[in-house]
């Protein structure tokens, strides 16, 4: 009787199922993920530019923002709170457990409160969102200020990317996703930025271009750091969890908020991107 070997008969599903098991993925497979999301931030400033105006992509980009809000809010508290508490308390009860939870917390209001600094101390001029700015009334400096705070936040946005695939494919991948959906509107919004302060078409593509080589240097940072430090993984995910809880609660919410003035459906929008992150959440975990 000719044998043929279990592996050989894996079913795609079953494929799948071994790749979101995995313990994480390569070097290059993180690099892969950290350039799509750096090419989503290109692409917004692309269609604000070559557009010339914002009306076709504020339609588009308010209920993007209103999606990536309420799946970036799911991911944190439903995916990367929950392990970030496995990481840190790994191996304890009691009252140690408690105070590693404490820790991983600590981490999470820093890694918000670095953003509050940023937009709202460094940068006080920042405003994120699809909102544009078609005149030139903004300063170059205070320009330049609020792209700064903007490259802060997507270095963090890659260091979630690849701190979460550190941890599973399934967790870096539902991660990759909240992030990528804000990845458009930041891109959009620096472009804006930038135009808004006289800046030239090309100056302002080349600002989006940064903002995207920020998000790729987060991932490569945490690629090599964790190369050298083991532990690095349980201290990036819960700080770079405070950063991403920042920018879906005070700068995507309030936009939404604004945004439902005019149009209801946008807040809707926000449930929708809960409602999706569960749907992804029970479709990898099964």
């Amino acid at each position: 009787m000719l044998y043929i070997d279990p592996p050989c008969l894996c079913s795609d599903a079953f494929v799948f199922q071994e790749l979101m098991n995995a313990d994480h993925v390569g070097f290059a497979g993180l690099l892969l993920f950290g350039l799509l999301a750096a090419g989503a931030n290109l692409l917004g400033g692309f269609v604000l530019i070559r557009s010339g105006a914002h009306r076709f992509g504020e339609r588009f980009l308010k209920y993007l923002v209103a999606l990536g809000a309420g799946f970036m809010l799911a991911a944190i508290f439903i995916e990367i709170v929950p392990e970030s508490f496995s990481i840190w308390t790994e191996g304890l009860e009691g009252r140690n457990a408690a105070e590693a939870v404490v820790g991983a917390m600590t981490l999470l209001l820093g890694g918000y409160l670095l953003i509050q600094l940023f937009e709202h101390t460094l940068a006080p001029h920042f405003h994120f969102g699809a909102e544009t700015h078609p005149e030139s009334f903004m300063k170059p400096s205070a320009a330049y200020t609020a792209v700064g705070g903007l490259w802060i936040h997507t270095f963090f946005d890659g260091v979630s990317i690849a701190a979460a695939f550190l941890v599973n494919f399934r967790v870096g991948l539902l991660v990759f996703v909240a992030i990528l959906l804000h990845k458009m509107p930041e891109g959009f919004t620096v472009a804006s930025i930038m135009l808004a302060s006289g800046r030239s078409s090309r100056k302002a593509l080349w600002a989006t271009a940064a903002i995207g080589a920020a998000t790729l240097a987060g991932v490569i940072a945490v690629a090599l750091l964790n190369n050298r430090v083991k532990s690095a993984v349980g201290y990036a995910l819960p700080f770079s969890a405070g950063v991403t809880l920042y920018v879906a609660a005070s700068d995507l919410i309030p936009e939404v908020n604004h945004k439902e003035e005019r149009n209801p459906m946008v807040s809707i929008v926000v449930f929708v991107g809960v409602a999706l992150f569960y749907l992804l959440h029970r479709l990898f975990e099964g």
